[in-house]
């Protein structure tokens, strides 16, 4: 394949030389410039750079095999001169080796989205048309018992853990699993709320905590002194959790005191669902309990307590809340 040589041309004479910075001429009724090949057989890259006073009389064209031919449309034009020098191979092999690391990573991602393809293939064929009927019937509407808040953490998936299947929760799943008070505004977590309760009676909402929980280290860590990001901006709504375990836990250690943090959190959470008038008269009518679970899934445990409801007297005098049906599953 022909390729640009390190060549410099003008309208008067040509010569050859190897020196990109030189200047040469050739006459105006010179039409291609073809370049030397080289001898291991490789294109070597062309950069071409034209200077000319009057840009209405050069049009150039570089053909996928590299040649450059110009059309000089006015024989009247003045000085023309175009430059053409070599670059460095390595831009080239830099660019095909990111061109090779997208293909690359572009196959990953086929094979992550062709692994899902197959799990829900065999959802398909080993549990959506095993059963069917009941799956048609959740088509019609759905009428959860429970409603589940929990952390949105890849490790804690509620139905993974606790085995719900389609139908039997409506979840919905943020950072920490914190359930902000009504005064706190709009949410997507009150949004849920509002629509389990008040829609689809659900009789038990159950909010999930789990260990080493990122989001409440988060909140553990935040520096008031600093401007907030997103998930701090999110995470203070645990900020009376924080402040309990900092006094009650102060002795432990920064790790022992998210731990503690963690459970406290929930029950925060619990109080604060009663801030929801729809909840709280639900709940003093019997008809709806809320509950807290902690899955601590570096041991495989899982704790569950229900809120004692009882009206004027939710919190004893040591500032705990009051729960009941206290249970350990391991």
């Amino acid at each position: 394949m022909a390729v640009l040589a390190p060549t410099s041309v003008s309208k008067y004479s040509i010569s050859n030389s190897s020196s990109s910075s030189d200047f040469h001429r050739i006459p105006f009724n010179t039409r291609p410039i073809f370049g030397s090949k080289l001898k291991s057989g490789k294109v070597q890259p062309t950069q071409l750079r034209l200077l000319t006073t009057s840009e209405r009389c050069l049009q150039y064209k570089i053909t996928t095999t590299c040649n450059l031919q110009i059309d000089l449309r006015d024989n009247n034009c003045p000085g023309l001169t175009v430059k053409a020098s070599r670059e460095s191979l390595g831009i080239t092999e830099q660019h095909k080796n990111i061109k090779l690391e997208r293909v690359a990573e572009t196959d990953d991602r086929s094979e992550l989205f062709e692994d899902m393809k197959q799990r829900f293939l065999d959802f398909k064929n080993h549990k959506y048309m095993e059963n069917l009927e009941h799956y048609q019937n959740l088509a019609k509407g759905q009428a959860p018992k429970f409603m589940v808040i929990s952390c949105a953490d890849s490790r804690v998936c509620p139905s993974t853990i606790l085995g719900f299947q389609p139908g039997e929760a409506f979840i919905v799943r943020n950072i920490a699993n914190l359930v902000p008070s009504l005064e706190s505004g709009p949410s997507e977590t009150n949004a849920a709320l509002e629509f389990s309760v008040n829609s689809l009676k659900v009789e038990n909402i159950l909010v999930v905590g789990h260990s080493c929980c990122g989001g409440i280290r988060a909140l553990m860590s935040m520096d008031d002194e600093i401007e907030k990001s997103f998930i701090q901006n999110w995470v203070v709504v645990g900020k009376d959790a924080r402040s309990w375990t900092k006094a009650a836990a102060s002795t432990l250690s920064f790790d022992q005191q998210c731990k503690h943090c963690e459970k406290e959190s929930i029950n925060r959470s619990l109080l604060n669902l009663l801030t929801y008038p729809w909840i709280e008269e639900k709940v003093k009518q019997g008809v709806l309990a809320v509950h807290g679970g902690y899955y601590d899934f570096v041991e495989c445990t899982f704790e569950k307590w229900t809120l004692d409801y009882k009206e004027g007297n939710l919190k004893e005098k040591h500032g705990r809340i009051s729960v009941k049906n206290h249970l350990f599953w391991s």
